[in-house]
This record gives structure tokens, sequence and C-alpha cells, in this order.
């Protein structure tokens, strides 16, 4: 090779290695000595983008889609795959949803939390076709004891347990338990704790939902009222008290859950407010909010629904032993003459229909035919059918373990 040629060629060689050595350089860091080299990370380009949100009023899976920009067609395919899975009349407003979108407009999934315990997803399997599937989501139970109390700054059951850092639903089962024992709305009082052992449910450690309270205790007045969660044989979970009889009763103490407070009671002569002069009052008023559930008492049978001159949109039960009861001023009726109710049915809204001067709910009691005081009619009702005597040995059993955890954990903050 020509000596001119030998030295371009060695020139080209040092050019090429100066440049890998510069390019090492640059990915593994400054040489000692040396400033700062900038870099720039490559980015690439995501495939697909997610949109999140809440099921609100009015909306379907079909809207959600077409306003992602999903062509129709996709959409009747992932519906026709997801309907025999989970049917779209069954999804609720509030429940959380997910659309996967591929930047070419497909649909690369769906995805909708049934449930605390329960995912939906659809997903594409090839060009055009979708399946889906249920999910069930994995959580933790443990076991707690949760404590508070009545007191001015926390009259209600729910105000009581917000200060203790739990929720609405916790308090909706206390109501339930002691419904026929302590009417939540109007007899608690300051001084009145309750202390409960209750299983709580977390996924990846943050709280999904409570499960059943296995014991629980309020004292109410200085009265103690104890509940246990048994399963008869054959049957299903159940509360009852110390001494093994049942705390459903055939009434419940009022048709309101909680929080609503007497305003008027059970008399033979008050002034009614809007007439203007002295009649019967036969029944106990209870102040609400609109909307709030109104459940029937006790199992029966709907012996009117509908629209009465003072009482406004009116529900009337018949029940056994020749009792009826009847709620007043609804907003709204759910039920219908001739239908079949159970205790703690909601059988309406709490309004201000007829003659009312605000939102609350009238509750009258007759029994063949004649008025009487719920309130007084409530605390005579005999106590609820007991366990049977061959199962006491196992009820026995089940009460010293959840009251021994209960009162360990008394002596323990003491």
């Amino acid at each position: 090779m020509p000596r001119k040629l030998t030295v371009i060629a060695a020139c080209v060689c040092a050019v090429l290695l100066g440049a890998a050595a510069l390019h090492l350089a640059q990915a593994d860091g400054p040489a000692p000595g040396h400033g700062a080299v900038r870099t720039t990370d490559v980015t690439l380009p995501r495939e697909a983008d997610r949109i999140e949100g809440l099921i609100k009023p009015g909306q379907t899976v079909a809207g959600l889609l077409r306003a992602a920009g999903i062509a129709a067609g996709e959409q009747q395919a992932m519906l026709a795959a997801m309907m025999p899975v989970f049917p779209a009349r069954q999804f609720r407003l509030g429940n959380p949803f997910a659309i996967d979108r591929l930047f070419s407009g497909s649909l690369r999934g769906f995805h909708y939390h049934v449930d605390v315990d329960r995912m939906l997803h659809v997903e594409r399997r090839a060009e055009g076709t979708y399946a889906a599937r249920i999910e069930t989501l994995p959580r933790q139970t443990s076991v707690d004891v949760v404590t508070g109390g009545i007191s001015a700054q926390t009259p209600s059951l729910t105000q009581a347990l917000d200060a203790e850092g739990e929720g609405l639903d916790l308090a909706l089962q206390m109501a339930d338990i002691f419904s026929g024992e302590i009417d939540f709305s109007s007899e608690l009082q300051p001084g009145d704790s309750f202390r409960l052992l209750v299983e709580r449910r977390t996924r990846d450690g943050a709280p999904a939902a409570y499960g059943a309270i296995l014991a629980a205790e309020f004292v109410a007045s200085g009265r103690a009222i104890r509940a246990v969660r048994f399963e008869t044989a054959g049957g299903k979970p159940a509360y009852y008290d110390e001494q093994g009889r049942s705390l459903r009763r055939f009434f419940l103490k009022s048709p309101l859950k909680f929080e609503p407070r007497i305003t008027s009671r059970f008399s033979s002569g008050r002034r009614h407010p809007i007439l203007n002069f002295t009649r019967a009052h036969n029944g106990v008023d209870y102040a609400a909010p609109t909307g709030a559930p109104v459940a029937a008492v006790a199992p029966g049978t709907v012996s009117f629904a509908g629209w009465t001159n003072g009482g406004g949109r009116t529900v009337r039960v018949r029940h056994q032993n020749g009792y009826e009861s009847e709620y007043l001023h609804l907003s709204a009726i759910s039920v219908r003459a001739g239908e079949r109710v159970t205790q703690g049915d909601v059988v309406g809204k709490v309004g201000a229909t007829g003659l009312a001067t605000g939102p609350h709910l009238h509750y009258g009691l007759r029994r063949d035919g004649r008025y009487v005081n719920p309130v007084v009619e409530h605390r005579n009702m005999p106590p609820g059918e007991p366990i049977a005597p061959h199962e006491m040995e196992g009820f026995r059993r089940v009460h010293a373990d959840v009251f021994g955890r209960l009162a360990g954990t008394a002596r323990a903050a003491n």
C-alpha cells in the first residue's frame, strides 16, 4: 500500500477509535478529573393509555366505551363477551372502572370493581375478540376490638364510631344486632358505652371491609346488653344474649336505624302544628332527613301503599297477633299492597308529604284495630326464642371464648 494511503487509513482508524472511546465514557460516566457529560434517556412511546373513573348516574358501559372513542364493532364484541359473565344491568352507581385503550383506537381491556371481593376483567384475545372473567381478590382477615362511647361531643352511634376511626357499615351492623333492645333514635345518653369483637378484612394492608361482629356489649343507661354470634345446627348465624335467647324480637324498637330523634310522642291530646287544634296523636314522630330509609318493624303483608289526606304517602303493614304498623309522610314508597315483607325490609323513605311542617316519620301501631303506644308495646314484648337445650354447651363455649378475649383486652387497657 502506498505510504499516503497508509497514513490516511491510520487517521481514519484514530478518529473511529476516539469516537468509540467517547461513547463508552458517556455510557460509564465522566472520567476522573473531567466535567460530567450530559446524556438523554431514550423514552419508548406507550402503546396504550388508561381511562379511570366511577360509574355516574345514567352512564352505561356502551356509553363509556363510546366516550373513549372505541369503535361500535368492538363495543358490541366486548359487550357480547361480558354479558354471560356479568350482565350490564348489575353495574352499580359509584363503583370504579378502567378502560385500557390502544392508541390505534382499539379496546385492549375493560375492568370493573364488582364489590370489595371481586373484579370484572374483559380483555382482548385476538383481533376483534374478547374474553371476560371475574377475579376473586385476595384479602386477609384479622379480629380486632373496637371500643367507644356516647358523649356530648359524640351523641350518636355513627359519631361515636367515627371518633374511633370506624365507618358507617359497622354502625349499621350494631344497629341491626341491638334493634330489638335499643332504639338508637331516642334512647342513647352521654355515658353509654360499647365494645365489640369484630372481623376486619384488609387487602394489601389497606382496609377492605368489615366482617362479622363476633361479640358485642352495649351499656345503655347502666344496663349492659351483650350479644354473641352463634350458628345453630342447620341454621344460619344469629345473635343471642348471655342466656342463649335470640336478640331478634317480634318488633324492631324503631323503623329507623339511628340518628333521628323523637319529636312528638304518643298522646291522647296534642295541638296539631298545622290544623292548630287539639286531637289525639296516634303514634310517634321521628325527625329524620328526607330520603332516610324506613324499615318494616316486623314481618307481614302490606295492607295499604298510597296517599292519605293527612299522612301523605303512607304504608301500612299487617302483622301476626292482630298488629298493624303504619308509616306516614313518606317521600317515596318502596312496596305495593299485597306484598310480603320481612322484618327490616325498606317500605319507603322519610319525607314531608301530607300535613307536615318538615321532613319526619310518623310511626303508628294498632292492635286489634285500636292505636297503642309503640314505645310501650315494644318494651312489653317477650324475649326472643332460646337456643335448643342440646346446643347450649356449644353456645357456652363460644360465649366464653369471645367474651374472654374482650375481657382480656379490657384488663390490658387498664
